[in-house]
């Protein structure tokens, strides 16, 4: 929902029917005060979020991106 946006307004929830199938169960799972702990827990391990978050809640995860020599 956007930033702002009245909660109680049917209006505020218009944008969901354009959302794909990965971006509505983003909403749910912003929501979600299990995952809201998990995801703080995860802020610090930061360079392990697919074992600390990613495999619990079955979020990919791309390896860390290499500089690139030249």
């Amino acid at each position: 929902m956007p930033i702002g946006s009245d909660w109680r307004s049917p209006a505020a929830y218009v944008y969901i029917a354009d959302l794909d199938p990965a971006d509505l169960a983003w909403e749910f799972l912003r929501r979600n005060p299990t995952y809201q702990r998990d995801y703080r827990k995860a802020l610090e391990r930061p360079a392990t979020p697919d074992k600390t978050i990613g495999r619990r809640w079955g979020l990919p995860f791309r390896g860390r991106s290499r500089a690139e020599r030249r």
